[in-house]
């Protein structure tokens, strides 16, 4: 008899009929004698639509009030699910994120867990009930429901799997596993059966929709072993584990893709000490996460300095640097949307070279310019036009090879 922990996603849960499916799933472990501790989404395009009617009151609503709007949706899933449990004769009960334990810092609509005290869970399991939590949520120091960003189910799931030391965690969406691209732009594409922590934290902070690279980063910290799988099959899915030796043999794993960036250009920027630390640090206490940056060489005294963020955080760093650009005397600021992130991730970069040549030479034969570059030890990522994205992808994805 294991204790399992899983995750079904809004897909898993879109709508009354899918949330019977997946009662009856749940049936069927618990039939065996397992353990079952669940966690839920909200159901798909429900977060989507709070957020919606908010903005259409307030363009620029209230981060503790959104917190505390956007928690309902899965609460709304946990209570339909337990319901759906007792109809088949399964004992169930629900829990919000905060009388799951589930502790955060106070940062609203991003919040950290900081503590998980599942005593409650692990009563209400011991007493042979099906525990069903609300994910994406918790509670503050100050009792104020906090939420952990787009994704957070998973987070939710990983992070209790580990307070419950779970023997199994199981993350269930609409997909049957991790592919090596996303198989609408390259129908190729191939599952991988394993990956790294490290590889798969790499594809999903780089737009792969498949996990929260904040759960995966957990899962690593933790050593929580977990299975990406579908609820609409029976297939086995993606294991994601430790690295193991054998991992470097394949030089790349995957290509992503992100859609939702776009850059920002400081110009005219003053070439002394402190601008950098002025600018990022405003944009860090505003809570914007930066990725890419690039500052050109110096001339005449002034640089550029150009970063790219999440596209949905355009406007609020742009409010952020401002304050930093008007009191340290650069001359403007410009903003770019239409781009993408394309990247290429494996653990067998570490050990086989000319990996970025070959990405560069299949871009440059597919006509697709590139406007910037990062890289780390196991992936090369670029920006491109978003128009270009698609062909951008499956140039990549043949010249490694990847559909063989």
């Amino acid at each position: 008899m294991a204790l399992i922990v899983q995750k079904y996603g809004g897909t898993s849960v879109g709508s009354i009929e899918r949330i019977a499916n997946v009662a009856r799933r749940i049936k069927s472990w618990h039939d065996q004698g397992h353990r079952l501790c669940v966690i839920v989404s909200a159901m798909s395009g429900v977060t989507d639509q709070l957020i919606s009617q908010a903005k259409q009151l307030n363009p620029h609503p209230n981060d503790r009030e959104m917190d505390s709007l956007l928690s309902t949706g899965e609460q709304v899933t946990i209570s339909l699910l337990a319901i759906a449990l007792h109809a088949i004769g399964v004992p169930a009960e629900s829990f919000t994120g905060a009388r799951a334990g589930i502790l955060t810092d106070g940062t609203h609509t991003k919040a950290r867990i900081r503590n998980i005290s599942p005593e409650r869970v692990l009563a209400s399991l011991q007493n042979g009930n099906v525990g069903i939590i609300a994910g994406f949520q918790g509670q503050n120091d100050e009792g104020y429901i906090t939420t952990l960003g787009r994704g957070g189910s998973d987070l939710s799931a990983i992070a209790m799997a580990a307070a419950l030391k779970a023997d199994v965690c199981q993350i269930y969406t609409d997909v049957d596993g991790v592919y090596t691209t996303d198989p609408r732009i390259v129908p190729t594409a191939k599952k991988i059966p394993v990956l790294s922590y490290d590889e798969m934290l790499e594809m999903a902070s780089l737009g792969s929709k498949v996990m929260q690279a904040r759960s995966v980063e957990f899962a690593k910290k933790f050593n929580v072993p977990f299975e990406v799988r579908s609820s609409l099959t029976e297939t086995e899915g993606t294991l994601v584990k430790s690295e193991t030796p054998d991992m470097e043999s394949v030089v790349v794993r995957g290509v992503s893709l992100d859609r939702k960036q776009a850059k920002i250009t400081i110009t005219g920027v003053p070439d002394k000490p402190g601008f950098a630390s002025r600018l990022f640090r405003a944009l860090a206490d505003a809570a914007i996460n930066v990725d890419m940056i690039v500052q050109n060489i110096s001339a005449a005294g002034v640089t550029d300095i150009s970063f790219t963020v999440g596209s949905d955080e355009l406007d609020k760093a742009r409010r952020a640097a401002q304050p930093v650009i008007t009191t340290l005397g650069a001359t403007g600021m410009l903003a770019q949307e239409g781009i993408a992130k394309l990247s290429i991730v494996g653990i067998g970069m570490k050990s086989h070279s000319g990996v970025a040549a070959k990405m560069f030479e299949s871009l440059a034969a597919a006509g697709v310019n590139i406007q910037m570059i990062s890289t780390s030890e196991i992936k090369v990522s670029v920006i491109i036009e978003e128009s270009l994205a698609d062909q951008a992808v499956r140039a990549v994805h043949d010249a490694f090879g990847l559909s063989a």
